[in-house]
């Protein structure tokens, strides 16, 4: 199995991208590496173990990489987090702030029942924005946020913080500490 440095020497940095300003963490390097995405996944599911889930719920759209192997992996649900307009039926939504601007995330109305103890799991945090809409649109559904996984913490940004202000615990397997 990959160690964790192993897995983040296979994370590209990309500069300004998606605007000017923004390092880029793109994982799609780390894909293409024969069996990392195992690992990645092994590695998540190993730092998460301690919240108890019985659910997952993956946000848009790197986060329904890693969050639908560790369901199918562990046979249980999956939500999806999405942007708008992209769920038939019955959703709700939540507006979020972003890096570099805001954004609106949706998921199915009592997509799980009442009481579920979800784990939210996306590639990346960054400032949190994302993660915290997850967190008010899963509680809004009555269910209680387990905790979360991230493949890459940009903890300059702030995003971890602001969950455990938050009372969410997380983990993430790699740290980034400045840009």
């Amino acid at each position: 199995m990959l160690t964790i440095e192993e897995l983040n020497d296979h994370i590209r940095n990309i500069s300004d991208f998606p605007i000017e300003g923004v390092v880029f963490k793109d994982i799609t390097t780390l894909l293409t590496h024969p069996g990392a995405l195992n690992d990645t996944v092994r590695h998540l599911e190993s730092a998460s173990e301690a919240f108890k889930y019985d659910a997952i719920a993956a946000i848009e759209s790197r986060g329904f990489i890693f969050g639908s192997v560790m369901a199918a992996n562990r046979g249980l649900p999956l939500v999806l987090i999405r942007k708008p307009g992209k769920l038939p039926g019955d959703t709700i939504s939540e507006e979020y702030t972003l890096e570099y601007g805001t954004n609106i995330v949706e998921m199915h109305k009592n997509s799980l029942p009442a009481g579920s103890r979800v784990l939210i799991v996306d590639d990346l945090i960054a400032t949190g924005g994302s993660a915290m809409a997850a967190v008010s649109l899963l509680r809004r559904d009555a269910c209680t946020v387990a905790g979360a996984a991230f493949v890459v913490d940009l903890t300059f940004l702030g995003g971890g913080s602001r969950l455990s202000e938050n009372g969410i615990p997380y983990v993430k397997l790699i740290e980034v500490d400045s840009e």
